[in-house]
């Protein structure tokens, strides 16, 4: 386990990044065009920025970004 110190500012900036990845990543999730395999990668690391977005943001913040199913590999 690692730790980090951050002022607040700076912490603003990371939950700003992550949240701005966290949407970049459920829009390319959706796109019909993407091959499953891809899609299935891009899951995993929505799935770890998700839990880091968690530890910056209030559970009202990070439900938005709940994801409602998961990808099938279909």
């Amino acid at each position: 386990m690692l730790g980090l110190i951050l002022s607040n500012k700076e912490s603003q900036e990371v939950e700003y990044l992550l949240k701005r990845e966290l949407e970049e990543l459920l829009l390319d999730l959706s796109d019909s065009r993407i091959d499953g395999i891809v899609k299935r990668a891009m899951e995993e690391r929505y799935q770890m920025i998700f839990q880091l977005y968690r530890r910056f943001t209030t559970q009202s913040e990070y439900l938005k970004y709940v994801r409602q199913r998961q990808f099938s590999g279909k």
